[in-house]
Formats: C-alpha cells, structure tokens, sequence
C-alpha cells in the first residue's frame, strides 16, 4: 500500500469528525504498547540468559567433577567442563544481545514517541481551530438567514402599504427596509468571511491529516524494512566463532600410545578396541601390539 493510498482511507465526511485520525493514534498507541512489552520480554529474557550463564561458570571453574580420576577420562572429563564454560559464556553473551536490541527498542519507541507527541499537538490545535470556525461559521449563516428574512418581511411590508395615505408610515417603512437591507449586505460579507476562513483551516486540518498519516506510514515502511534473514546474516558475519565442532575424544590403547595418540577434541583417531577372550597360541607373536594376560587377549585394531 502506498502513502497515497494509505492517507486515502481515513477521511470523513463529516468535517467535525475526528475518526480517522483517531483511528490512527489508537494504532499507534496500540504500538507503542506493543514495542514496550517485546522490550520487557529481552530485558527479562537476558535476565535469565545471564543468571543461567553465570551459574553455568559457577559450576564448570567451582564444582569438582573426576578429580581423582587419571588419563584419558580425566581428560575427558576436563573436555566436557570446557565445554559448559563455552556453553556458559554464549548464553553471557545473548543475554548481552538481548540487551542491545532492548536498547535499540527503546530508543525507537521514544523517537516515535517524541514524533507522535509534536503530531498529535498539530492535530489537536488543528481540530480546535476547525471547531471553533466551524461554530462562528454556522453562527453566521444563521445571522445572515435571518437578516435575509427581516429584508423580505420589510419588503412585504412595504408592498402592502402601497396604498396607504400615511406618508409618515411609509417612509419609515422603507427606513426599515433600506436598513434590513443594509444589514443583509453586511451579514452576507461576515457570512462569507467565516466561510473562506472556515475553508483555510480546513485546508490547514488536512494539511496536518495527511502528515500525520505519512508518519505512520513511515513507521510502517521503517519496520516493514527489518530482515530476519539480513540480521542473522549480519549476527553470523559479526560474531562468528567458527566453523568446525570440535572432533570427538578417541579410545587410546594402553599398550601402544604411540601409534593411536592424536590431539583431543581434534581429530578423529582409530577405530576401537576389541576384547573378548582369545585361544592361546602356541608362540606369542613379536607383534607388540599384541597382549595375554591370563587367556584374556586385548588386541588393537
């Protein structure tokens, strides 16, 4: 819809009538309220993304997990804390998200806020304006209807003393009418005076409707400008970490470190163990990979 179209729709045919504009204000009213309550939903919502991080850092760097144990579970286990500690920091860090798009919320209600005030000040001095001429304007019309009826009672009056023979009742018939008809000019000037006046507040009234509809079409091409994909985008591009998960921690065989070892969290390692109890073979293999204890066979794969 364009601003033609929109500031089209929201007239009246009754020049007193304020419905359109009210129409409008109450919608903006409606939004005002709406960007209030979508700031307060972020505030509160980084509240607890912030509390749920900073009890998550509590957790990974204060509370023990597997200090006693050794080896690959002990760094297993310090993997995983690691990763709360990340976890935690993300969750600090969309609170504080949260709260710039709450600031950037409220900084535009108060901007509307502030253009809605100084509109609705011109609109309502518009309208009283509109008001008061209107009631002067129909003050005279109805002044200039009735000087118009005094002139034609006078004019009758004088036609129906054609023939009388009282002169002096005559002349002051026509004083009457002469000043009936004076009076008909002057209520006629001031009559259309009102008029042309009651026509250039109109015009000033209007003036001010339709700025006060393109302000909210504004506001609306303004909001219909936001992207989802455009901000993720923008949020991916700003705010990467990268592109990788970590890999995930591999078996290491005990008795061969050296063939399986691979930097933890990095990169994939070999397949594996595989236990299960074997035959004895005559001859130990000079394979070192190869390990009895007690017919229990570990072989790595």
């Amino acid at each position: 819809m364009t601003g033609a179209l929109f500031r089209a729709n929201f007239w009246s045919s009754d020049i007193l009538s304020t419905a359109g504009y009210d129409c409008i204000i109450q919608h903006l009213n409606n939004g005002r309220k709406n960007c209030k309550e979508f700031e307060d939903f972020l505030k509160e919502r980084a509240s607890i993304e912030e509390k749920y991080g900073k009890d998550l850092l509590n957790l990974s760097r204060k509370k023990p997990c597997g200090q006693s144990e050794i080896n690959t579970l002990k760094r297993a286990l310090e993997v995983f804390k690691q990763q709360i500690d990340s976890v935690a920091q993300c969750h600090i860090q969309l609170a504080q998200t949260l709260r710039e798009e709450a600031r950037k919320m409220e900084e535009f209600r108060e901007k509307q806020k502030l253009q809605r005030k100084k509109t609705e000040l011109l609109m309502d001095t518009a309208h009283k304006q509109k008001s008061l001429q209107f009631k002067k304007t129909m003050d005279a019309k109805k002044s200039y209807e009735q000087k118009c009826r005094d002139k034609d009672e006078a004019e009758q009056a004088v036609h129906r003393s054609a023939n009388l023979v009282n002169v002096k009742q005559q002349e002051k018939l026509f004083v009457k009418l002469a000043t009936a008809k004076t009076a008909v000019e002057d209520s006629d000037k001031t009559y259309m005076m009102q008029i042309n006046t009651l026509d250039k507040v109109r015009e000033d009234w209007q003036s001010e409707h339709i700025k006060a509809c393109e302000m909210y079409e504004e506001v609306r091409k303004s909001l219909e400008a936001c992207s989802i994909e455009k901000d993720i985008a923008y949020f991916v591009s700003h705010r990467k970490t990268g592109q990788t998960p970590p890999a995930p921690i591999m078996y290491e065989n005990f008795y061969c470190p050296q063939k399986n070892t691979a930097p933890q969290g990095k990169a994939p390692g070999p397949n594996l163990a595989r236990r299960g109890p074997l035959p004895v073979p005559k001859t130990l293999p000079d394979d070192p990979d190869y390990s009895l204890v007690d017919n229990y066979s570990l072989i790595y794969q």
